[in-house]
């Protein structure tokens, strides 16, 4: 009973800090911001790159559809983005990181935030034992997202900056149909962790922020989980400014929606409760 009263006192305390750090934030932070954000071509990377403009940053934005980048670019300007560059990259390719951060800081100065948030097409569905999928995701879903961060650490490191990291409650807990995605999740929360451990260690003024996502309404996520999960789905505007936000007043971690906090409170608790709703929820 005591150890109950515990975590539930623990739950509450973790609360009351989430809404005193959500209410500290002010967009105005960001005004003239240097900002690279990956995956900005549609779904959260689109939104978050908007909330950006909103507030008046500079930004660099990049994805593989030079089509789509250049509509939200436009879309960027229009709300009050006081630079957009775009740079076109393949994440699947190992040269491109470096290259990407190279015209990033080309086109900026220097970067203050960098948020990676790209990810590799996988289909939702049972393992079928394509280790080379696997392979492929995990260069584009983590490699990348490493080669990325170390070279901007220098630039970071220069300006006091953020390297925000979308992640996903599948990095926390493990789901039906998502073998080879969930992999590459918790390996971002493998190394991001060990290098803020890093840079705290060495003083770094260079905080990393760990964004966990449940069940977003992008229409890509959409398309794949139609008929296999029943929950509800939250609004990419809303991740969106959650990563945000979280990234400018420099969180560990943020969790969103609402319900993915207590997810991984369970998680831990009740092993086999969770492993029975997991499978009830996924069809």
């Amino acid at each position: 009973m005591g150890l109950l009263a515990k975590g539930w006192g623990i739950i509450a305390l973790v609360g009351i800090l989430h809404y005193y750090y959500r209410d500290s934030f002010d967009p105005a932070i960001l005004a003239n911001a240097k900002v690279l954000v990956t995956g900005a071509s549609t779904g959260i990377g689109e939104e978050i790159a908007y909330h950006y403009s909103r507030a008046g940053a500079e930004l660099v934005l990049t994805a593989r559809r030079e089509n789509a980048l250049q509509k939200v670019r436009k879309k960027c300007l229009e709300l009050g983005a006081k630079k957009v560059s775009l740079v076109l990259a393949d994440m699947g390719s190992p040269e491109a990181p470096a290259e990407v951060i190279q015209q990033a800081v080309t086109a900026l100065g220097g970067l203050d935030y960098i948020v990676l948030n790209h990810i590799g097409w996988t289909p939702f569905e049972m393992w079928n034992g394509d280790v080379n999928h696997t392979r492929w995701l995990m260069e584009v879903n983590f490699l990348s997202f490493v080669h990325l961060a170390t070279a901007a650490l220098p630039y970071l490191e220069k300006s006091g900056g953020s390297i925000i990291v979308v992640s996903s409650l599948t990095g926390k807990i493990s789901i039906p149909y998502t073998t080879s995605y969930a992999a590459t999740k918790y390996a971002l929360e493998g190394f991001f962790g060990s290098l803020r451990h890093e840079l705290s260690m060495k003083k770094s003024p260079v905080s990393i922020t760990l964004c966990i996502l449940g069940l977003i309404d992008t229409q890509s996520a959409m398309e794949k989980i139609k008929d296999k999960i029943s929950m509800t789905a939250y609004p990419a505007q809303d991740a969106a400014l959650a990563v945000v936000s979280a990234g400018a007043v420099r969180l560990r971690e943020t969790y969103y929606p609402w319900y993915v906090r207590y997810a991984c409170f369970f998680r831990d608790w009740f092993p086999e409760s969770r492993d029975w709703v997991i499978q009830y929820m996924h069809h």
